[in-house]
């Protein structure tokens, strides 16, 4: 069993930052991939950014340059940070956890994002 709890979410103006953050625990190790993805109303989910076990990130075009995700394997927790935020940012934020020991991807409840004008 893997839990994900992600906090950090809010209203904040554009051009404004916020951090979100994501604690794992369970069956985990520090090889599994960890990232976030995120779906505004109407929308697909989507990729924003992922950090491997061998510490490769990557990161959707759109936030390129903006976001930047880091993870600190003694917390097993990861965090993405949110800098320069325009209002196509808004959308509910899911952590999410690749277990190859479960062959299964584990999600977060989600926290919600708005960015205002």
């Amino acid at each position: 069993q893997v839990q994900l709890v992600e906090s950090g979410g809010g209203l904040v103006q554009a051009g404004g930052s916020l951090r979100l953050s994501c604690a794992a625990s369970g069956r985990i190790f520090s090889s599994n991939a960890m990232g976030w993805y995120r779906q505004a109303p109407g929308k697909q989910r989507d990729l924003v950014a992922t950090f491997t076990g061998d510490g490769t990130t990557t990161y959707a075009d759109s936030v390129k340059g903006r976001f930047t995700i880091s993870r600190d394997n003694v917390k097993n927790t990861i965090y993405l940070e949110m800098n320069s935020l325009k209002p196509e940012d808004t959308a509910v934020y899911y952590c999410h956890l690749f277990s190859d020991y479960y062959s299964r991807d584990f999600w977060g409840q989600g926290t919600q994002v708005t960015v205002s004008s």
